[in-house]
């Protein structure tokens, strides 16, 4: 059989997989589900039984069958779609087609196809993506309306402010965009996990776990060349506030461009929007989560313990925090590394905040795992449990350096948050990670009793007027306003906290065209 060419059918195939956003300019599938290409002949055309030949397919540079980086097989009778497999689907004149198919747990990324016949022809290169319509793949949803809110669509809404004011910031993901998904192929080899060994790296792309958890590490570049440099503090001059961008593909694109230079500056929401570009574009289902009063256990006690001198302010004897509102990503995918029944979303956060087996990275952990208490599993599930569900002790710290135990009780965890499939209405999600109080499961009751809760209120509200001229100079971008009340008993000595984020609405412009 004497090849004069191969017609990678590019067009027919990526509209088939869902992968023609990306363009048709070459061929991108979805493993698990078959394509065609067609083999224009020079001369003496296609006889079965008698040109006899065998496909190659290939990813890494040390492609090795056994670590399921290559994949060597023949035409059968017909496609066998639980692994590598190939059939004649036509053949006339000067042409022969071909149907060939992945394995649905195949490594992603991209691949060389060849054929064998004596010789090796190269047939050409294609991209093998993670497949949510294939039910074999372990990213698998099973509706249509899930599939396409959480691969296809590539505008959303992140939510930011307070939890008694929630802000909608509206977000271009851009994961079809031109460039993009180069970008984050580019980000899996970039990860110091391939530039140590490439060979196992490359097999474990295999399990959407582990792309997971090299994301979450790639995305902020505290360990590597990863995409995002963050910053929480101080002046943005030698990069872009946080507060400025409204979408990944700028972000993306700089870095791709620069050599992998970190762009500057992302915050959590940032760190969390990019993350679920990469996913849907690399076909993990993911959306953006937003916890409000989200805790930050830097001990891994389950508790976060503050200290707050008599002025109100925060002092750093204790790293613990509490943030007005955090941002993660949640990806869709089975667990076959864990006890059955916990396959669906999985918690993954990008942003550096504690490392997990030395790298700054966190998840993905089963979102029903935080839920049933459940912090034994990993990939670090306490941090994620205690985000939303830790106890919270304030201290006062008194000028002679005496320390006193306020009254009140802290909430964390409230209004979990993300987008509604097909609309642009807030999905409320607290219910999938948290028990409502006094229904907590076996292993929060226990940590719960450790902390006694006291309720403070007051029969009459005290209305405080706030001028400009006192809060102006130091207000940030992100019109925020940390109110702290410090209430003394002199009978009994005892003290009681409130405190409260106040959130100022920008005043609303109107344009008239005359």
């Amino acid at each position: 059989m004497d090849i004069a060419r191969c017609n990678l059918e590019c067009e027919l195939n990526n509209t088939d997989h869902h992968t023609d956003l990306n363009g048709v300019d070459r061929l991108i599938v979805r493993r698990g589900q078959p394509f065609i290409i067609t083999l224009h002949l020079n001369s003496g055309g296609y006889q079965p039984g008698v040109d006899d030949f065998r496909l190659l397919a290939e990813t890494g540079p040390y492609s090795s069958e056994k670590m399921g980086t290559k994949a060597i097989f023949s035409p059968d009778d017909s496609i066998d779609d639980t692994r590598w497999s190939a059939s004649v689907s036509c053949s006339e004149g000067d042409y022969v087609s071909l149907s060939i198919c992945s394995s649905p747990d195949a490594s992603i990324g991209r691949y060389s196809l060849s054929l064998e016949q004596g010789d090796t022809v190269s047939l050409g290169e294609f991209v093998l993506l993670f497949n949510p319509w294939c039910p074999r793949d372990a990213v698998y949803m099973d509706t249509e309306e899930e599939r396409a809110e959480y691969v296809l669509t590539q505008d959303g809404i992140i939510y930011r402010g307070d939890h008694k004011y929630l802000q909608g910031t509206p977000w271009n993901f851009g994961q079809f965009e031109e460039g993009i998904l180069d970008a984050c192929l580019r980000i899996l080899d970039e990860n110091p996990k391939y530039l140590r060994n490439a060979q196992d790296d490359c097999s474990g792309r295999r399990n959407p776990v582990y792309v997971s958890r090299v994301l979450s590490a790639m995305i902020n570049c505290n360990d590597d060349k990863g995409v995002l440099w963050g910053k929480w503090s101080g002046d943005y001059k030698d990069g872009i506030s946080p507060m400025y961008w409204r979408g990944s593909v700028e972000i993306l694109r700089n870095w791709d461009t620069s050599s992998c230079t970190p762009v500057r500056y992302g915050q959590c929401w940032v760190f969390a929007a990019v993350a679920c570009s990469v996913s849907r574009a690399l076909g993990i289902p993911c959306r953006v989560i937003t916890n409000y009063l989200s805790a930050h256990d830097t001990n891994s006690n389950l508790v976060i313990e503050r200290y707050i001198d008599e002025n109100g302010k925060l002092v750093k004897q204790s790293r613990d925090m509490i943030w007005n509102y955090h941002c993660w990503v949640e990806g869709w995918m089975r667990r076959p590394d864990l006890l059955d029944g916990y396959d669906g979303w999985q918690a993954s956060d990008p942003t550096p905040q504690e490392k997990s087996e030395g790298v700054y990275c966190c998840g993905p952990v089963p979102v029903k795992a935080i839920k049933e208490g459940q912090i034994v599993f990993k990939y670090d599930a306490p941090f994620v449990f205690t985000e939303v569900n830790a106890d919270v002790v304030t201290y006062l710290q008194h000028k002679d350096g005496s320390v006193q135990k306020f009254l009140g009780t802290s909430q964390v965890g409230l209004c979990i948050s993300t987008k509604s499939k097909g609309t642009d209405k807030r999905e409320d999600i607290t219910h999938l990670y948290k028990y409502p109080e006094g229904k907590q499961t076996a292993c929060s009751i226990s940590h719960k009793a450790l902390t006694p809760h006291f309720f403070w209120s007051t029969e009459k509200q005290v209305p405080l007027k706030l001028n400009y001229c006192k809060y102006g100079s130091t207000l940030t971008k992100d019109n925020l306003i940390r109110l702290t009340a410090i209430l003394f008993d002199y009978s009994t000595k005892e003290a009681i906290l409130a405190m409260r984020t106040i959130v100022l609405e920008n005043p609303e412009i109107k344009i008239k065209v005359c």
